[in-house]
């Protein structure tokens, strides 16, 4: 939803409290693409592990939270808008379960949210730096599954390639920086990334 409305319109954070209730991140799974990752990590292969999505899934499959970079936040956490507080989700949504419809910070009493960002909220150039960071030091970056036009992070890839990585883009349609990757395979990524990490037997699956 949209900040500005969520912050003025108390209906709105009600009925936003009300769908985080089932809020499908709660049931689901990591599928084999989720896990090929984790093996990389398991190997000593991932350096970083920069993310748009804001459901866990990664941290669910098995890979550290300290490697794993998300942009645009999780629905896992709780933020306040007035004070910065944060903590986990659920403790909040069992306020809700409880009855409060729009429960306040206990530590301020402002406005909660969930830790992602809505339109309207900048981005928190900490992570966008990080996530450059990781992009610059790599010696091949994998993007997978992304259109690759959403600003500033899709600005990871050129920047990685200047650096000297090698480029492989996984994507089911064209992007704008497949003429500079070495590798652009359009397959499923259930499929080919764990055929990549040359996985024998895939759980989740």
């Amino acid at each position: 939803s949209n900040i500005h409305y969520y912050v003025a319109d108390p209906e709105i954070r009600r009925k936003s409290w009300q769908a985080r209730l089932s809020h499908p991140a709660w049931t689901a799974r990591p599928n084999a693409g989720h896990v090929a990752i984790v093996e990389l990590e398991r190997r000593g292969k991932l350096h970083a592990l920069v993310t748009q999505n804001i459901d866990g899934l990664h941290q669910k499959a098995g890979n550290s939270p300290e490697r794993v970079i998300e942009v645009h936040g999780t629905v896992h956490g709780a933020v306040c808008l007035s004070c910065g507080w944060k903590g986990p989700m659920q403790a909040t949504l069992a306020r809700v379960r409880a009855g409060e419809s729009d429960p306040p910070c206990d530590r301020c009493g402002g406005i909660l949210k969930s830790d992602t960002v809505s339109f309207g909220q900048a981005l928190v150039p900490e992570v966008i730096d990080r996530a450059m960071q990781a992009a610059t030091e790599a010696d091949l970056l994998i993007s997978v599954g992304t259109s690759l036009r959403v600003y500033p992070i899709a600005g990871a890839l050129p920047a990685a390639k200047n650096a000297g990585a090698r480029i492989v883009i996984m994507n089911a349609e064209a992007t704008p920086f497949d003429h500079i990757a070495d590798a652009v395979l359009r397959s499923a990524i259930g499929e080919t990334l764990p055929r990549i990490v040359g996985m024998s037997a895939v759980p989740f699956a």
